[in-house]
């Protein structure tokens, strides 16, 4: 049995093969299906400017050939709106910031402060690495909770001895 990958799921020429994608996938079952995800969120997490619309289309082929993820797994109930949301916050982010302003430092940012909780940073990112965490945490925000991406322009670092 082979164990096609997210590049021949995008490319898949016909509806035929299409339909042979699906079965197969439906044969493996999890691990399977595992592997589609794993490809579009690898693709989610590296796409650039030009790649979105693509990955839009892949998504949206998907959810048609796999309209019920939840047979795969009960965690995957809402995955098909959940990458979506995720897509929309990076091609959000990439339409707004061009890509002159893209080298340098960049760090994301979540708080709630209407709670007592840690302030949660990842710092020294490139751009693209923080657009996708960005994107990744964005959907899942909750009531007075908020998220910053932003460049680094200046830093002070020291290191303890």
């Amino acid at each position: 049995m082979d164990n096609h990958t997210y590049e021949d799921f995008k490319t898949l020429p016909t509806i035929e093969a299409e339909n042979a994608f699906q079965n197969e996938v439906l044969s493996q079952g999890y691990s399977g299906f595992r592997r589609l995800l794993d490809g579009m969120t690898e693709a989610i997490k590296t796409a650039r400017d030009a790649d979105i619309e693509g990955i839009e289309m892949t998504i949206a082929k998907a959810s048609r050939l796999f309209p019920e993820p939840v047979i795969f797994s009960p965690s995957w109930e809402c995955i098909w709106p959940e990458l979506h949301a995720t897509l929309a916050a990076k091609k959000h982010v990439l339409s707004t910031i061009s890509p002159t302003d893209r080298k340098g430092e960049w760090q994301v940012i979540m708080d709630n402060p209407q709670v007592v909780q840690e302030v949660v940073c990842y710092p020294g990112l490139e751009f693209h690495d923080a657009a996708y965490l960005y994107a990744y945490f964005r959907p899942q925000l909750e009531k007075s909770e908020y998220i910053r991406l932003q460049k680094i322009q200046t830093v002070i670092q020291e290191v303890g001895s």
